[in-house]
């Protein structure tokens, strides 16, 4: 290149520099460099560079700035050298390679030459320029130090390279630490041996992340869509960037690509430029039949999400069977989600059972409707596990396990007497403290003290029991209480940690029996034939995007739900308090609050009703005397689905029943809790 092509690159740089407001900011990040007791070798400033603006300036910048960062940052560095010696920023600067540029790009062109798939191969043969990916992170190791830059002085005493910053070696993308400190450089005056001058070198941060395309999930999902193998990406964060991305989450990643030498291999890594948390768009439309069926059933508010969960998983049971864990689990998969504020909203189940093979296959199916759906296999890790980092650090890599995968969505756990009682002792802390720890040797891992760090745990748990366990019996049916349920191998405290245990009852015995076989029959003879005509037709791409667009809506609680809720909850903390000497805990609101709005979402409203709340506490009711035994509130076990749906006569029936038991609780209120009458007249 020419000088003068050089010289007017430069002076583009400088008007770009000034017009994006990137030397009043070099100024300022020169600032902290006067300390008199700070003296570096390098210098690292982060400038952020727009390249449309940049293509606006100069568009030959523009393309190096896109296709050949290297040589950017070189102009970059030239220009800013100049304008720190020039305005005397910072006195200790003596030559132009003291001075560390770092490009941050806002953005990429949105076109596909600049986005990497993560699922494409080979990766290694593309251009060394900046990409775009997205990705789910699966591993993360610990922070551990870098040489940022160092200074190197020559041997021969005679060389003006014995003193002075003529000699400075800058961290590279996709450079090893021996790339940038070694023994064994040369003078390029006289060729003498460089040594380093060690109190000036320049440490930095750096962390390495496993990055992986997200639709390996398909691969850990009940439903395995194909014997596709994917390859996870390790990216390099250095600096500002380190802790910026959690285990477990999906982010768009704008990075570096770059050949690392390892001695015998050469390995393809990323080093990381600028991060975004990133959440796939999925559908939000609702299908026709859904708005026909709304509009028919608008002047019940609990009919159309009786409907909605009579007519689900018609693949596996038949309508009518276990309607209440069916309406269960499509709230769990509408309520799992985090708020406006990353407030993370979950409600674990528990289904207590006597066929687990069907309730099984139920719940894998429930699982593919799921945003992020993990199935945890009994034999695999279910939090995190640790490994030697491959790539020279020797610190610790975190990998995800299974509920960490699960991040946002739903972990399905399976049947839980497959589980040793040190698995299910880890369940039990996590479903009460919603956190992972991790312990990490130091001795082994290269530290000089061990270290335990903890992970947030942000999804739903699906588990079922086999109540007809004999072998691991939890040790309650001696001193049975009216209305509990026996919960197999699993212990009293681990079901209490679960926000919502179902027992799945068949209280049509044989009956149910033979129409669970006839449809596994017909499913089996005619697979994809409708076998039940008075049944909405209603497909599983259907209810996702049922489940999408009753995720996205804002809900808010009517004065009528709020008293409803607080209410119950007080009249019933204070009546098992004093009958069966149980303390209700305030997990307890939340898992009221959690289920209305639930309801009310699945109902696709945005105002929760006493209705919604009368759901929820005959749920919760439910659940609470599997666990603890009857109270003054009596119920029927199946209070949410009382009667057969297959008809209008059926719905109008369950509205009435619904309508009583809906005075019942108020009557409940009304007699138990402090100050109720306050709030509810006795009429």
């Amino acid at each position: 290149m020419k000088m003068a092509d050089i010289l007017s690159l430069r002076e583009s740089v400088l008007v770009y520099l000034d017009r994006s407001g990137g030397l009043q900011k070099l100024a300022a990040d020169c600032i902290p460099f006067n300390d008199p007791q700070q003296i570096e070798a390098v210098y690292r400033f982060c400038i952020s560079v727009n390249p449309s603006d940049v293509i606006e300036v100069d568009p030959v910048l523009g393309d190096y700035v896109l296709h050949d960062p290297l040589r950017a940052t070189s102009l970059f560095q030239s220009v800013c050298f100049l304008a720190i010696k020039t305005l005397s920023l910072v006195e200790k600067i003596h030559t132009e390679s003291q001075v560390n540029i770092i490009l941050k790009l806002t953005h990429l062109p949105p076109f596909p030459e600049y986005t990497l798939d993560l699922c494409s191969f080979p990766r290694g043969h593309g251009p060394m320029r900046p990409v775009v990916m997205e990705g789910l992170v699966t591993a993360i190791t610990r922070v551990t130090k870098y040489t940022q830059g160092a200074r190197f002085l020559c041997t021969n005493d005679d060389c003006p390279c014995s003193t002075g910053f003529h000699h400075i070696r800058v961290h590279a993308p996709g450079a090893t630490e021996s790339a940038t400190v070694r023994n064994d450089f040369s003078c390029m005056i006289c060729s003498s041996q460089l040594r380093e001058d060690v109190k000036f070198r320049v440490l930095g941060d750096k962390q390495l992340v496993e990055l992986i395309h997200v639709q390996a999930l398909n691969v850990l999902s009940a439903h395995q869509q194909s014997a596709l193998r994917y390859q996870s990406v390790t990216l390099f964060l250095r600096d500002e960037l380190c802790n910026s991305m959690r285990i477990g989450r999906l982010y768009r990643v704008l990075g570096i690509p770059a050949h690392v030498h390892q001695w015998p291999n050469i390995t393809w890594s990323v080093e990381a430029n600028s991060i975004q948390p990133w959440e796939p768009e999925y559908p939000h439309k609702i299908n026709a039949n859904f708005q026909e069926l709304l509009k028919a059933t608008s002047g019940s508010p609990w009919r159309f999400s009786a409907i909605v969960a009579h007519c689900f998983g018609l693949d596996i049971t038949p309508p009518g069977l276990y309607s209440t864990l069916k309406l269960c689990l499509l709230l769990s998969l509408v309520q799992t989600r985090a708020d406006a504020k990353d407030t993370f909203h979950s409600l674990d189940l528990l289904v207590v059972t006597t066929d687990t093979l069907i309730l099984d296959r139920l719940l894998s199916y429930s699982l593919s409707l799921a945003c992020r759906g993990v199935r945890h296999q009994a034999s695999g890790e279910m939090f995190a596990s640790l490994s030697r980092d491959e790539h020279g650090a020797g610190t610790a890599n975190i990998h995800a396990g299974s509920a960490l995968l699960a991040t946002g969505g739903i972990c399905m756990l399976g049947d839980l007497s497959c589980y040793k009682k040190d698995k299910l002792d880890a369940i039990q802390s996590v479903l009460e403290n919603r956190t992972a720890s991790v312990f990490i040797p130091g001795k082994k891992y290269g530290e000089d003290a061990d270290q335990q760090l903890s992970f947030p745990v942000q999804c739903s748990f699906w588990a079922l029991t086999d109540s007809t366990d004999s072998s691991r019996r939890s040790g309650r049916a001696d001193c049975a209480v009216l209305g509990t349920a026996e919960m197999g191998p699993v212990p009293f405290q681990l079901a209490d940690a679960f926000g919502l245990v179902i027992q799945c009852r068949d209280n049509v015995g044989e009956q149910a029996l033979l129409a669970q076989t006839v449809h596994t029959l017909q499913q089996a003879v005619q697979p994809g034939k409708p076998h039940y005509p008075s049944c909405v037709e209603l497909s599983t791409q259907d209810y996702r995007e049922l489940v999408a667009h009753a995720q996205s809506l804002q809900v808010e609680l009517s004065p009528g739900a709020e008293k409803i809720i607080h209410g119950y909850y007080m009249a019933n903390r204070r009546v098992r308090s004093q009958s069966q000497g149980v303390k209700m805990s305030v997990t307890s609101v939340k898992l009221l609050i959690s289920l209305a709005e639930a309801h009310c979402k699945l109902c696709l409203r945005t105002r929760v009703l006493e209705e919604d709340a009368v759901i929820a506490v005959l749920l919760c009711e439910n659940s609470v005397t599997l666990k603890h035994g009857a109270s003054a509130l009596v119920i029927p076990p199946d209070a949410v689905f009382p009667c057969d749906l297959g008809d209008v006569d059926g719905l109008q029936r369950r509205d009435m029943t619904l309508d009583d038991l809906h005075q019942n609780i108020l009557r409940f209120i009304y007699a138990y809790a402090p100050g109720a009458d306050t709030y509810i007249t006795e009429e």
